[in-house]
């Protein structure tokens, strides 16, 4: 996963350009770099401390030279390397695939063809360095990368020549603990069956999730692996004699890299054609995201008012870069006005175009919780979060990818071709409508997810007489085992009707079906709907927003109750309802009752346009307007507060499209500069993330804001 390159990191090494970081351990740090041509490079190089020792440098000179033994079939091709530079460095080829920890991660035990396939393929790549008398000494799942054209073998930090010492203490042991051999853990030396020992531990993660000697405290590790039986739950029994052979305690009795893969190799296809589709699909998306924009560098610490940025080989170029307390002396107007980039900085991006902020912009509020680069869409594509027990879950690229709402690490990803408007949730299950891309009539079925493997699952209602692949496919909402869903019948070219149906998902059945009649005869497009207290009000407007207007049905007949075709623009958002009324803005904020749609109450600040969607918590309703948040009563329409820092100003079109988000000390509000949080209390705004956000929804359980742009998903704290 691509994290921020650090204030200390340098902009560039020799002629390649520093974008993002992929990794840093021991011994170095791995960089995703581009050459001035364009190609995309991992670049790893040594830790300053280490580069000053000659056993090092020879370590980093061993691991060059065994990369490029290995070669690119079996490992990453070498691209270019300087081992006697101040910071010696390696660029190798980008592999796009992930390591294998992640993908059993992703997808669970692999299947056993997978492992088969994987097993041959690296005892391949094994036999092809042994062959040069060099040996890798730290096979593990995190150095396999799995690739759609076979696993490639990284990181030689700790490879050598077979029978060479000179980089290893006697009685040392070097290497991961748990996937080490006997001999290796004893001390003594690791040769070429060490390597199919540790090949044999890989397997079994691949097929199990676990590792054949458990987990813990590396001592209790290194005994169990002299001594203790291996743990082979969970390995398929015809795998059993070859693994428990290849994890004998005496190197002698282990069979040859040769043995073990004319063992598992089935002659059958092509490497890909082996993999689950689910670990297909992550590939495909790693071949994507290395294009997208890139994790933008993290600021100093607060404490350093100094930051530098140097490039390896040239001249020390110190860059002096404001301190928090020195932005926040300069006030929110200067700051704003000075477009932040005093304090974020990356290179070759201006911080105006910062997505992914990993701490505020101004005030000392709390870090992201976690952010993700994604193909998530335009303004007219990119739907809502999705909340679901513990993962969150947005429409991006082939599919529907899931995170765990707490690390952001990868839940599932389910491939299938939708958009993100025919994707809802109840908050227990997702439904989905497939769609093609394709003018023709298409059948209209709601699928439901598995929320353990990301599987589609077969058809729980397929929908008469309308076709899926309409701009007007839309999976409205859920409740209850109750999907409401607007679709139409014709094709995109030749619209012929729009309907409004509730679907019972249990039985497959139509609860029932409206028809969506627009006054003006253009094409309706249901904006959104919420439901409150049995009532389903909806947001329909056809070409012309002068044909807008709120519809309000009964849930379990469709009847309409009542409907009001005026100047207030529900738009693409879902109304903003509770139990009492639905609230709209426009040149004015007004209440509608939520029983007739007589007008309860309207106010009016005597700004043109003021007032756009709106948040109701606890019988105030928070509006989001050109001069900030304005907070109102429920019941009496009267104003509460009125946010009016000068930082706080919005686009023109901001109100229109992002609804603000209410927490219990703070509500976040989309502005040009980002996302501010405004203080409750104070009413001024207590900092701003530097963030082109969207689409806010809230998970109150854990306190969590989860939002996204064009090309990301993040989670904030909800305060």
């Amino acid at each position: 996963m691509l994290s921020p390159l650090t204030h200390t990191d340098p902009t560039a090494i020799a002629t390649y350009r520093l974008l993002a970081r992929l990794g840093s351990g021991g011994m170095g740090t791995v960089y995703l770099a581009r050459t001035p041509g364009g190609r995309t490079v991992a670049l790893k190089t040594m830790h300053a401390r280490l580069a000053s020792e000659a056993d090092f440098r020879t370590r980093f000179r061993l691991e060059t030279d065994a990369a490029r033994i290995i070669g690119g079939r079996h490992g990453a091709a070498v691209v270019d390397a300087d081992p006697l530079a101040e910071t010696p460095w390696l660029a190798t080829e980008y592999v796009l695939g992930p390591p294998l920890d992640d993908a059993v991660s992703l997808c669970g035990g692999l299947p056993e063809p997978t492992v088969r396939a994987l097993g041959a393929a690296l005892a391949g790549a094994l036999a092809q360095l042994h062959s040069s008398d060099v040996v890798h000494r730290d096979l593990k799942p995190s150095n396999v990368l799995v690739t759609a054209y076979g696993p490639k073998i990284i990181d030689f930090g700790i490879a050598r020549a077979a029978g060479d010492d000179r980089l290893t203490s006697t009685g040392a042991a070097a290497g991961t603990p748990a996937f080490m051999s006997p001999e290796q853990a004893g001390g003594q030396e690791h040769t070429p069956p060490g390597d199919v020992f540790a090949l044999a531990g890989v397997l079994v993660f691949a097929a199990t999730g676990h590792g054949p000697f458990g987990t813990g405290a590396p001592a209790d590790l290194l005994y169990r692996v002299r001594y203790a039986t291996p743990d082979l739950t969970g390995v398929p029994e015809s795998l059993l004699p070859l693994l428990t052979a290849c994890l004998a305690k005496d190197p002698k009795s282990r069979p040859t890299t040769a043995d073990v893969a004319t063992h598992l190799h089935d002659g059958q296809g092509e490497f890909a054609d082996h993999l689950p589709p689910l670990l297909l699909a992550d590939i495909a998306r790693r071949a994507t995201d290395v294009w997208l924009p890139h994790p933008h560098r993290l600021p100093a610490p607060a404490d350093d008012p100094y930051a530098e940025t140097m490039s390896a080989g040239s001249p020390r170029a110190a860059s002096r870069l404001l301190s928090r307390r020195a932005l926040l002396a300069l006030g929110g107007g200067a700051l704003l006005a000075a477009g932040g980039g005093a304090w974020v900085w990356q290179s070759g991006r201006t911080a105006e175009n910062e997505k992914l902020p990993t701490a505020p912009l101004l005030g000392d509020g709390p870090p992201s919780l976690w952010s993700l680069e994604m193909a998530v869409g335009g303004e007219d594509e990119r739907g809502f979060p999705l909340v679901i027990e513990d993962a969150v879950a947005v429409v991006a690229g082939t599919g529907i990818a899931a995170q765990d709402q707490e690390t952001g690490d990868s839940a599932w990803f389910c491939t299938v071709e939708t958009s993100a408007q025919a994707v809802t949730t109840d908050g227990k299950q997702i439904y989905v409508v497939p769609q093609k891309r394709e003018d023709v009539h298409k059948e209209f079925a709601i699928h439901t997810v598995d929320l353990d493997s990301g599987d589609l699952g077969p058809a729980v209602a397929r929908i008469r007489d309308l076709n899926a692949n309409m701009y007007s496919t839309q999976l409205l909402c859920a409740d209850d085992g109750v999907v409401f869903l607007a679709g139409a019948s014709g094709t995109r070219a030749t619209l012929d009707k729009s309907f409004l149906l509730a679907v019972d998902v249990s039985t497959g059945k139509e609860l029932w079906r409206e028809e969506v009649v627009n006054p003006e005869r253009d094409t309706t497009f249901v904006g959104g709907a919420s439901m409150r207290g049995g009532v389903l009000v909806s947001a329909e407007f056809g070409k012309e927003k002068s044909t807008s207007r709120l519809v309000t049905r009964d849930v379990r007949t469709g009847a309409t109750r009542w409907q009001l075709t005026s100047q207030y623009g529900p738009g693409r958002l879902p109304p903003c309802v509770d139990d009492q009324h639905v609230y709209v803005g426009g040149d004015s904020l007004v209440a509608l009752r939520l029983s007739d749609g007589s007008r309860a109450w309207s106010f009016a600040a005597g700004e043109r346009r003021a007032f756009g969607p709106s948040a109701v918590r606890d019988g105030v309703v928070y509006t989001a307007g050109f001069s900030g948040i304005v907070a109102v009563g429920a019941a009496d329409g009267k104003i509460r507060w009125h946010e009016q820092r000068p930082g706080a100003q919005q686009d023109a079109d901001t109100y229109e499209s992002v609804a603000p988000v209410v927490g219990e000390r703070h509500v976040y509000n989309k502005v040009a500069s980002g996302l501010s949080a405004i203080d409750l209390k104070t009413h001024h705004s207590s900092w701003v993330y530097q963030t082109d956000v969207d689409h806010l929804v809230a998970q109150e359980r854990d306190g969590r804001i989860f939002a996204v742009g064009e090309d990301f998903l993040i989670a904030l704290p909800l305060r």
